[in-house]
């Protein structure tokens, strides 16, 4: 009844897919070089404007780094047509939404509105590139807002160091080693000619991606885009250059502290490579197989029979230069962290030895195929997906054709994958720890 169940729910989700539309999108170069992708859709009166820059905290200064983070607060600050703090009203009180986000390797800015805003959304996004306003007042004022966001999130959250902890000893030589919100003392110490310099050099036409995604009429938006954008000069190409790391060929053992954790953690992490490589994507699979959900290999093996740990995981956490793949544990009760990775390294010593069942893999493509459908379902996720695609990987219509990268993934490379990385001579075990309480 189970299998007859099982082979039930596949069927349900192959029709599922056969009915998710491709993503239809047109994308061109304006003359300074920003790249434009317009995907229209007239099914609901929504539109996204949004800009992704190539520009993360990757790209900083070792001495100052928090600079990308940074400049996602600063850049609403205002400009020479936006005062200070209308950025915010002017889009809500037009019926819409907006917010961005920062990782190592881009910074990325979105609205949302009412289909007839579109020309806004379009306006908005011009004055930050072309006539952002970056004075003392506003570093002044962002400085304090990152400070209290780093407190909430990192230095006060449980655990909240715990990838940082990881990038530190994992990498020695890239910028991936230090963290995207960065060191307060490094904001504290910069010169507003820094910021600006900054602003410069990545804040270009060039170094971005403009997407429009919903509800609108292609003439005008084009029309639109060349009014707006068109006129912003281009800016001096940027370099790459970035070290790269030596091969892990032993265990490195390291420990950090958390004030905030009363139950320690231990952690396993492989340096694997760039999200574009064809390894991330099985390494993906590996992660869905070992912990995705209370089902997986690893939760109901170590969490649910035999009782050891409070929680366990693991997560290909891809970047475009390097990846890290992170196995952890909460261990429960009196059992020792060296207990959980002896649990969990059986399970990778099997997933090495012995193909997964064909169920297993049937299992994953369908988990796989289902978040396939789930990206594309809203304007808002395809914007991001568009920008996202051409940006970092190179191929913008891997917005319809990475499932296929997924479905062709065999058991065999499941092996072969898991053998090639994850390896105890090969990785970081790093024990996250209470912090010791001083006697004084």
């Amino acid at each position: 009844m189970k299998k007859g169940l099982f082979s039930l729910a596949s069927l349900l989700l192959i029709g599922n897919l056969t009915m998710a539309q491709k993503v239809e999108f047109e994308e061109y170069d304006l003359d300074n070089g920003m790249h434009v992708i317009l995907h229209q859709d007239n099914s609901a009166p929504v539109v996204t404007t949004s800009v992704m820059y190539h520009v993360g905290a990757k790209d900083e200064n070792p001495d100052r780094t928090g600079f990308a983070h940074f400049f996602e607060h600063l850049l609403f600050e205002g400009t020479e047509n936006i005062e200070r703090g209308e950025f915010f009203k002017l889009v809500s009180s037009n019926g819409g939404k907006n917010n961005a986000n920062t990782t190592d390797d881009r910074t990325y800015y979105y609205e949302v509105f009412p289909s007839n805003q579109v020309e806004l959304g379009l306006w908005l996004e011009s004055e930050r590139l072309m006539h952002p306003v970056i004075n003392q007042i506003g570093v002044d004022t962002q400085n304090e807002v990152v400070k209290e966001e780093k407190r909430m999130r990192v230095d006060n959250s449980p655990y909240g160091k715990f990838l940082e902890n990881v990038k530190v000893n994992l990498f020695k030589k890239h910028p991936y080693r230090w963290t995207t919100i960065g060191e307060m003392e490094h904001l504290d110490a910069a010169t507003l000619e820094e910021f600006q310099a900054f602003n410069a050099k990545f804040y270009v036409p060039n170094n971005a991606v403009l997407v429009v995604a919903g509800d609108f009429n292609k003439a005008d938006v084009k029309k639109m885009i060349q009014d707006y954008f068109g006129p912003i000069p281009r800016g001096n190409d940027i370099v790459r250059n970035f070290p790269k790391e030596d091969p892990i060929t032993e265990t490195i053992r390291a420990k950090a502290y958390d004030p905030n954790i009363q139950i320690p953690a231990i952690i396993a992490a492989y340096r694997t490579p760039s999200f574009k490589d064809r390894d991330a994507y099985i390494l993906d699979m590996i992660s869905t197989y070992l912990s995705g959900g209370k089902s997986s290999k690893l939760y109901k093996k170590i969490v649910d029979e035999k009782k050891m740990a409070l929680q366990v995981g693991a997560m290909n956490f891809s970047q475009e230069d390097y990846g890290s793949y992170i196995l952890f544990g909460l261990p429960m009760g009196e059992v020792t962290l060296d207990a959980i990775v002896k649990e969990i390294d059986e399970e990778i010593v099997d997933l090495q030895t012995n193909l997964i069942s064909e169920r297993d893999h049937q299992k994953l493509l369908n988990q796989f195929e289902n978040q396939f459908v789930n990206s594309n379902s809203s304007v808002e996720g395809i914007a991001n997906s568009l920008a996202r695609y051409y940006m970092l990987y190179g191929d913008t219509n891997l917005i319809n054709n990475e499932i296929d990268i997924y479905r062709s993934i065999t058991r065999e490379e499941i092996q072969a994958v898991a053998k090639k990385y994850l390896n105890p001579n090969q990785r970081l075990l790093l024990e996250y720890l209470p912090e010791e309480k001083s006697n004084n």
